[in-house]
């Protein structure tokens, strides 16, 4: 059968979207979906128990940046600028929200200090040059952590914390990889101290991943691009994990993009090579997964591409039966929400 966005489809009361983390990391639930196709609640703290030495777990090191700016425009009007990716210390590409989108060679006057010209409009986004201190100084002194959209609050200091995994080192990201943030560092030692071993790739997860998807016809969706980087340590402990018969375990659907965009560039399951770039791989039923055994995950909005990635993962009718379950138990959604621990059903 071949499915239209309508079958993404799922019921969510509001009050289930967390807008706030739990108290602490890992005080979350598990929602665990094994080759059974039956749902089990578990905590997260019950996550060791699930494991088994050999495996391997593989993190998205990514690091949020304080990528949204407010100003307003040379010409008066309210500006908001997220800053999508650093092309140069001077130079990037951001969504800019106005009234009236800003034209090439008009100025933005942050609130905080500085300008931005308007280099070009890029399809939905724009080139920013900053013209007085470099872009990763302003985001530092003036930027704002990017909430996602259905949190509907500003960022506050303890975001600047909590919406960051305490693995993550390599700043690039518009949005956390969220399933990571569940992770402290009593639970990485661990997982360190059962036999599970740990890898990082990273990707630099874009605004794109929370637009939704505009047309019926799937075979028609643009996929946005995201950078990420899979490196020779990577896939040299794939191949011994392996060779040992131990399974890749993906943190985050961000990590399972990587894991296979490499290996649709690369090779195969079995000859993982690197790689470093953009991707626009779209994950969807009927994908053939070369690389991922397991994953954890959050919840994912409805007629999402992340959501067609997990259905793709276990299968469309068992994953949204999952997720009428998780509905009718309360789990708490989205970016601060859940977990859930998923085996791949072949």
């Amino acid at each position: 059968m071949r499915l239209q966005r309508a079958d993404f489809r799922f019921d969510l009361p509001p009050e289930l979207i967390a807008q706030r983390p739990p108290p602490e990391r890992g005080a979350s639930r598990l929602l665990v979906l094994d080759e059974s196709a039956r749902p089990r609640d578990r905590q997260f703290a019950d996550l060791p128990g699930l494991l088994r030495p050999g495996d391997l777990l593989v993190f998205n090191n990514t690091r949020v940046m304080r990528a949204r700016l407010f100003g307003r425009k040379d010409t008066g009007g309210a500006v908001e600028v997220l800053v999508e990716r650093l092309l140069a210390p001077d130079l990037a590409l951001a969504h800019a929200r106005a009234a009236k989108s800003p034209k090439p060679g008009r100025l933005i006057l942050l609130a905080g200090g500085g300008r931005l010209e308007v280099v070009a409009r890029d399809g939905a986004l724009f080139r920013l040059r900053t013209l007085d201190a470099p872009f990763k100084d302003l985001m530092e002194t003036q930027g704002h952590i990017p909430l996602p959209p259905y949190i509907a609050r500003p960022d506050d200091t303890a975001d600047a914390e909590r919406y960051q995994t305490v693995f993550g080192t390599c700043e690039g990201a518009v949005a956390a990889p969220t399933a990571g943030l569940h992770f402290d560092q009593a639970m990485l030692e661990r997982l360190a101290a059962l036999g599970v071993a740990r890898a990082e790739v990273t990707l630099h997860v874009g605004a794109g991943t929370f637009q939704p998807v505009r047309v019926d016809d799937l075979d028609q969706h643009p996929m946005h691009a995201e950078w990420l980087e899979v490196n020779e340590r990577v896939c040299e402990q794939v191949a011994a994990t392996r060779a040992a018969g131990g399974r890749i375990i993906a943190v985050g659907t961000t990590s399972v993009r990587s894991l296979e965009s490499a290996a649709a560039v690369g090779g195969d399951a079995d000859t993982l090579r690197p790689f470093r770039g953009d991707s626009r791989l779209f994950i969807r039923p009927g994908y053939r997964f070369r690389v991922v055994d397991a994953m954890i995950t959050n919840f994912h909005l409805p007629e999402s591409t992340l959501l067609m990635l997990v259905c793709a993962f276990c299968g469309h009718e068992p994953m949204l039966a999952a997720y009428r379950h998780a509905v009718t138990e309360g789990y708490r959604f989205f970016s601060y929400g859940d977990a859930m621990f998923l085996t791949r059903r072949d």
